[in-house]
């Protein structure tokens, strides 16, 4: 009769769409303190990519896959599904963690029991680029409350813990949200019905984009297609500026761009102009 193994002090799910370079990297960076830790990893391959496949197995991950793309909220439910522990972290495909990123999450959890989600800051790192003036971050999600530990209003996907039965309370993801926001809907159900967010100081990931993607033609591209999902959004739940607004937000970016010679501008410009692209094609413009 086998021994039953035992159940690990966290899971960590990562949803991956055909990025298997950028999830080596994450793994890299995690196995060691999973390792240390005797935690479990969970890959979900969401669309079926034989690299992501080959990558994760060789790292010792359990490989949920799904053979067609089913979107970032239905590749958490079922890495969830999949998982062990308590404790479930969910982390993005593009971040590194930071020494001791796991440690803090574990004793965050354990400092803070009537607490059912937790997470840490994520910092941008673009590797190469185009130029800044400095005045401004990266122009990739980052998030940030500061150097202590603190409860906080909301927290995002890519570095966020979560007790199992949580979602025994409020019940899983949305699988017909992607895109900005894709979390968020569970947050609100999660803080309407009482739940508390613990921010993490030392918990920290790294939000990273490699040579390639941290081209201004690249950023430019991405930021374009964020800015009108992240207008599609607002309009969900009922933030969306006004065309007027959104033209200005458009111009500030030219002028930040011309006066301090900064290429972010250009990308924040980029943003702006989805948006309000976004904007124009819901008046019929």
């Amino acid at each position: 009769m086998s021994a039953v193994p035992p159940t690990p002090p966290a899971s960590i799910v990562i949803p991956t769409l055909g990025r298997a370079d950028y999830l080596e990297v994450a793994l890299g960076s995690l196995l060691p303190q999973v390792h240390a830790a005797g935690a479990e990893v969970v890959v979900v391959n969401d669309g079926g990519d034989p690299e992501t496949e080959r990558i994760a197995a060789q790292a010792g991950a359990h490989v949920v896959s799904h053979p067609e793309r089913r979107g970032v909220n239905a590749a958490r439910n079922a890495g969830i599904r999949a998982s062990r522990s308590e404790l479930v972290i969910l982390l993005d495909d593009d971040v590194e963690v930071a020494p001791r990123w796991l440690e803090a999450m574990l004793a965050g959890a354990r400092e803070n029991p009537d607490c059912d989600v937790l997470g840490g800051p994520i910092a941008g790192r673009l590797e190469g680029g185009p130029r800044s003036c400095g005045r401004e971050p990266p122009p990739i999600t980052t998030y940030d409350f500061g150097p202590r530990d603190r409860d906080v209003p909301f927290i995002f996907g890519a570095n966020m813990a979560l007790r199992r039965s949580a979602f025994e309370r409020i019940g899983y993801f949305d699988e017909e949200l992607s895109g900005r926001g894709d979390e968020e809907e569970w947050v609100r159900r999660y803080t309407a019905a009482g739940g508390r967010i613990r921010y993490l100081a030392r918990a920290l990931t790294i939000h990273r984009r490699a040579p390639d993607d941290a081209r201004l033609g690249a950023l430019t591209r991405a930021a374009y297609a964020q800015g009108r999902e992240a207008r599609r959004h607002d309009i969900r739940v009922g933030a969306a500026r006004s065309i007027p607004a959104e033209l200005r937000i458009l111009v500030g970016c030219a002028w930040h761009t011309a006066r301090r010679r900064c290429a972010y501008g250009i990308v924040m410009g980029a943003k702006a102009a989805g948006s309000l692209r976004e904007a124009l094609a819901e008046r019929g413009a």
